[in-house]
């Protein structure tokens, strides 16, 4: 439909309500920001079977800069009823959530980074992928980080990194923002005491919002949030914007190190 993002998401509603499955595929701030009417109102509301691929999503996209870099999509598409959200970290995980989100009846948004560079492949094709269930891709005992995305990676990284410090982590993949993994995250609470989230999106609304909204009505407990502070991203390569949104895993493992320590004052 060239540069018309509104009609193409109506195009697909109205193809889903033919019978089709159409799968609508855009960059990600064109797609939120010149389509996120007809999201709610054609796709959601109407309850069509519509899959929207939301590509270039995050900062990593960092040669276009600010303009490009969709950093508030969860945060305002989590606000929309009936939506799910997926969020895979990896091409193999990203294919599962191709399937399952095909094979989900109602509408889905999947998340995806800029091919700008290169990202691990973290899963084997015989990974077990559920639309709202998290993955847990390292055990641990004293915290737990929630990771979404491409980076995951950094926050595997970073639990190695930690537990030859002498600290055991916990590293789980949300790869559905939205329905959470409630039970995932609430048992990381009770289990560790201490949580991290990591998004490469902002820090409020996102992932983060969604796992402090969840632990402070069903079970308190310290949440730190890596992610986009509350600013816009910037020029650069993505390694060096990425590091200058202290999206790395140094900062990563700073905040894990900060909640442990807040932890073990609090049990005092």
């Amino acid at each position: 439909v060239g540069i018309a993002e509104g009609h193409l998401m109506t195009s697909a509603a109205g193809l889903a309500g033919a019978g089709f499955i159409p799968f609508a595929h855009c960059h990600g701030i064109f797609g939120l920001g010149r389509a996120y009417n007809q999201i709610r109102q054609n796709v959601a509301y109407d309850l069509r079977n519509v899959k929207i691929v939301l590509c270039n999503c995050g900062v990593i996209w960092g040669i276009l800069g600010p303009s490009h870099q969709v950093i508030e999509d969860l945060a305002a598409l989590r606000a929309i009823p009936r939506l799910t959200i997926l969020s895979p970290a990896d091409a193999v995980s990203c294919e599962k959530a191709t399937y399952a989100a095909a094979e989900h009846a109602g509408p889905v948004v999947m998340r995806l980074p800029s091919t700008s560079d290169s990202f691990p492949t973290l899963y084997t094709n015989d990974i077990e992928y559920e639309i709202g269930r998290a993955i847990c891709v390292r055990d641990g005992n004293d915290a737990t980080i929630l990771a979404t995305g491409i980076l995951v990676s950094d926050a595997l990284t970073a639990a190695e990194e930690l537990e030859r410090a002498g600290l055991s982590v916990r590293v789980l993949d949300v790869h559905t923002i939205k329905p959470l993994d409630e039970e995932a995250v609430l048992q990381a609470a009770r289990e560790t005491g201490a949580l991290v989230t990591v998004e490469d999106a902002t820090v409020l609304g996102g992932l983060g919002g969604a796992v402090a909204e969840l632990t402070a009505e069903r079970f308190p407990t310290l949440v730190r949030r890596v992610g986009v502070k509350d600013r816009f991203g910037e020029s650069g390569k993505p390694a060096e914007v990425k590091e200058v949104c202290e999206l790395t895993a140094p900062f990563i493992r700073r905040a894990v190190e900060e909640a442990v320590e807040a932890k073990v004052k609090r049990a005092k």
